[in-house]
Order: C-alpha cells, then sequence, then structure tokens
C-alpha cells in the first residue's frame, strides 16, 4: 500500500506537466478562433475586405481546422499523438508568421487556411494524450479534462479581450505574431515533458496488429470531406450578396449535399475510413457530437456578429469592444473549473441539461438588445452564456472518451472536434450573411435572428443530453495501459 502510494504520489508532478503541455495547444489553437474577430474592422480597412472577405479570413481557419481533424486523429493513433502534436505546434508557428506579415486579403485568408492545418494536428492528440495520462480513473480524467477544456474556453473567451489590446497597442498584425512565442514554449514543453511512452507505443503496435490494415490518410473520405463542407460554408457566405438563385450559390449547396451523400457512401464501403461510422452506434457518442456542434455553431456566430455589433453599431474602438467582451472570460473560468467537480459527483448529463439551458437562456436575454441598449444591460447576458457552456462542454468531452476505446481516443476526439468546429464555420458564415449589413439597423436585426437561432439550437442541444450516458466509465484497456505506465515511471 505504501508503495502503491509513492507511486501515485511521484506519479502526480508528471501528470501535472502534461495537462499543461496539452494545454498550451489547446490555447493556441482556440484564442485564434475568437481574436481574430475583434481586429476584423481594422483588417477590413487594411486590406480592403468586405464583410464576405472577412467570413473567410474567420471560416478559412475553422474550415481547416475542421476537416483535417479526422485524419490527424488517425495519424495520431499510428504515428504517435505527441510527434503530431509537435508537427502542429511548428506548423501553427509558421503559418501565424505568414498572417501577421500578410500583404492582402488573400495572403491571409491562405496563410489562416495553413494555421488551420497545424490546429487540426495539435487538438485531438493533445486529447488523445490528456486520455493516455488520465484514462484509468473517470473522476480524475474529469477533472483534468475539466481544466484542459477551460484552458480552451477561457482562450475563446479571452480572445476579443487580448485582442483589443494588442491591436491598441501594437496594431492588428500583432494578434497573430503573439503565437510565435506561446507555440515557441509548447514546442519545448512537449520535447521535455512528454517522453514517448512505452505503454503507448506498445498499445499502438497491438493496435497495428489487431487491424487488417493500419489507419492512415483516406484520400477518398478526405477530399470529400473537404468539398462537401467548403462548397456549403461558400454557399451561405455568398448567399446574401448574391441571392440564393445566383449560379454559384444554388450550386454549391447542390454540390455539397452530392459530396456528403458520396462522403457517407464511401465511409461506409473504406477499409480504414477516416470517420469510422460505427462511432455512431453509441447513443452516448452521437448525443454527445450533436450537442458539440449546436453549442459552437450559436457561439462562434454569435461572437463574430457581437463583434460587429460592438464596433459598427456601437461605435466601439477595438480596445473597448475588446474589454466588453470581459465577462465572457470570468463565467468561462468559473464554470469549467466547476463542471469537472459536477461531472465527478452527478455524472455528464445532468451539466449538460443545466448548461444548455443557462446559455440558451442567455441568449435568450441577448434577443431584446438593440444599439442603444446600456452596456449594463449586456452584463447578464455575457455571464450566462459562457456559464452554461463551460459547465457543460467538459461533460460533453468526457462522455466522448468514456465512450470510445482507448485505443481510438484519438479518432473520437477528432471526430466530436471536427463537429464542433464544423459547426462554428457554420455559425459564422449564418450569422454573418444575417447580420452583413453596414447599417446599426442592419446589424441589430441580424443579431436578434441569430440569437433567436441560438435559443433554438441549444433546445436541440438540451434534448440531445436527454440521450447521454449518465456515468462515465474508463475502458479495461485505458486502465491497463494507465497501469503499465505508472510501473514503467517507478523504474
Amino acid at each position: 500500500m505504501c508503495r502503491m502510494n509513492s507511486l501515485n504520489t511521484s506519479a502526480s508532478p508528471a501528470l501535472g506537466r502534461v495537462l499543461a503541455t496539452v494545454s498550451v495547444g489547446f490555447v493556441v489553437t482556440q484564442l485564434d478562433v475568437t481574436i481574430v474577430n475583434i481586429a476584423l474592422p481594422e483588417i477590413g480597412g487594411n486590406l480592403h475586405a468586405n464583410v464576405a472577405g472577412l467570413q473567410w479570413v474567420v471560416d478559412a481557419y475553422t474550415l481547416a481546422f475542421a476537416v483535417l481533424m479526422l485524419s490527424a486523429g488517425a495519424l495520431g493513433d499510428r504515428f504517435g499523438a505527441r510527434r503530431l502534436y509537435a508537427a502542429g505546434m511548428v506548423l501553427f508557428a509558421l503559418a501565424s508568421l505568414a498572417c501577421g506579415v500578410a500583404l492582402d486579403a488573400p495572403m491571409l485568408v491562405a496563410a489562416r487556411a495553413l494555421q488551420g492545418v497545424g490546429a487540426a494536428a495539435m487538438l485531438p492528440n493533445s486529447l488523445a494524450l490528456l486520455n493516455q495520462a488520465y484514462g484509468h480513473d473517470p473522476k480524475l480524467r474529469a477533472r483534468a479534462v475539466g481544466l484542459w477544456t477551460a484552458s480552451g474556453a477561457i482562450s475563446i473567451a479571452a480572445g476579443p479581450v487580448a485582442g483589443g489590446l494588442l491591436i491598441a497597442a501594437f496594431g492588428w498584425r500583432s494578434i497573430f505574431l503573439v503565437n510565435l512565442p506561446i507555440c515557441a514554449a509548447g514546442f519545448l514543453a512537449t520535447l521535455l515533458w512528454i517522453p514517448p511512452p512505452q505503454a503507448a507505443r506498445s498499445a499502438q503496435q497491438d493496435a497495428v496488429k489487431a487491424d487488417a490494415s493500419p489507419r492512415g490518410i483516406d484520400l477518398g473520405g478526405q477530399s470529400l470531406a473537404i468539398v462537401a463542407l467548403t462548397a456549403f460554408v461558400a454557399a451561405v457566405i455568398e448567399w446574401r450578396p448574391l441571392g440564393l438563385r445566383h449560379p454559384l450559390v444554388a450550386g454549391g449547396f447542390v454540390l455539397a449535399a452530392l459530396a456528403g451523400v458520396a462522403f457517407v457512401a464511401v465511409e461506409a464501403r473504406a477499409r480504414a475510413p477516416m470517420l469510422p461510422l460505427s462511432l455512431f452506434g453509441k447513443r452516448s457518442f452521437s448525443a454527445a457530437v450533436v450537442f458539440g456542434i449546436c453549442v459552437n455553431m450559436t457561439y462562434y456566430g454569435m461572437v463574430f456578429v457581437l463583434s460587429l455589433y460592438l464596433q459598427r453599431a456601437r461605435g466601439y474602438t477595438p480596445l473597448q469592444a475588446g474589454l466588453a467582451f470581459l465577462p465572457l472570460t470570468g463565467g468561462f473560468l468559473v464554470s469549467n473549473v466547476a463542471s469537472g467537480w459536477v461531472v465527478g459527483r452527478f455524472g455528464v448529463r445532468v451539466p449538460m441539461i443545466a448548461g444548455a439551458i443557462t446559455a440558451g437562456l442567455g441568449y435568450g436575454l441577448l434577443h431584446f438588445v438593440d444599439a442603444g441598449t446600456p452596456l449594463v444591460g449586456l452584463l447578464v447576458p455575457f455571464l450566462m452564456i459562457p456559464s452554461g457552456m463551460g459547465l457543460a462542454v467538459p461533460a460533453m468531452t468526457t462522455a466522448v472518451l468514456a465512450s470510445a476505446e482507448a485505443r481510438r481516443a484519438g479518432t473520437a476526439s477528432a471526430v466530436l472536434n471536427t463537429a464542433r468546429q464544423a459547426g462554428g464555420a457554420v455559425g459564422v458564415a449564418a450569422f454573418g450573411a444575417l447580420a452583413g449589413g453596414s447599417a446599426a439597423t442592419q446589424i441589430v436585426a441580424g443579431m436578434q435572428a441569430a440569437t433567436a437561432i441560438s435559443v433554438g439550437l441549444l433546445v436541440l442541444g438540451g434534448v440531445m443530453s436527454c440521450l447521454v450516458h449518465p456515468q462515465p466509465h474508463s475502458s479495461a484497456p485505458g486502465r491497463r495501459q494507465a497501469d503499465s505506465v505508472r510501473v514503467g515511471n517507478s523504474r
């Protein structure tokens, strides 16, 4: 007993370092989702981009992030999550440098897409590394996921605030260049604090032996996923300026539908699909994924619209607009940390339902906001939305990890985050189209329509939460792997 206690105690600092290291990747990928929103008016004026062009600045990143995560997760399962995570960190830094020196809008959009590629390599594999370290203990994993999710959620919420401060001090290019020291620190920590564990290598070898063909890149499925999602988002973005009957818009929707159907058909027949459809045979997994789509569609879309509302309808500077977002950070911080305790005590269903209700009420309050609403009128919804999301998202992530086999943790987390990022891209495209006018009345009307849609989506999310298995569990392979890691560390 004493020996076991000493093992657990000695392993704690190592587990803490793993959590800190993988959180760096989550922070930087999530920070770039929202930090750019506060800079959109500045970017549009400097690079002569209209609202549709600004939507592409946001969605180029989100699309690449979404469509490549499945392949990145599969490659992480095959070649090692640590290796893919480190490579993604380097690529993200280089792409951020390209964003910071972009000379025109097309160059910025291309660099943003490259950032998305790096983010896709980091995010699913950071969660896989976390699951390797904590998967043996459901309650410990729930708390670790809560802290990991808190780091990303706070980054999302802090993005507009940090962006406003950086723009005021150094200009809009600084919001991308700030990623360079963060990535350098994360890469160094990965090399020092996440050595390739012997147990993980053994597990990967066993997984490869168990499969008839090792998982790799599913080129057919990957190509169709890119076509389907890009065509759909492009059609949504161009719907308002061109009209539904325009050949590019109508053709985009048709192409997206055909590519989507073809994608499902290809994945159903592929020997090593990038999207294992069998995962969706588990009710908890499917319900949690739908929940994630609803959450990201509402939040990403609303942050885009609120950035336009604060700066164009209310006339705020980037710094003032960024500070107006400050309550979001506090709400995420408290609720994300609390979520791990709530999940450990009540399971995943209760915080998901409560979070959906709380965030939905926050969006409902925003529906009554107009250009003349006092800033204090935004305070309550700006606290309720992150409080609800921060409570629900760690529980949702825990539900996904608990429903998947240990050897497919990278793929399962990639499916979840792909769905969430895809939902975010669609949210930006759809809500941005609703609020795409230049007049304050058009922006306010679009924001009110977006809040009504958000409430409906979170009602759907609440219904999906009822289908999730209430208690997370750990798989036997995950437990055996964690035991092996502890024994290996004691040597």
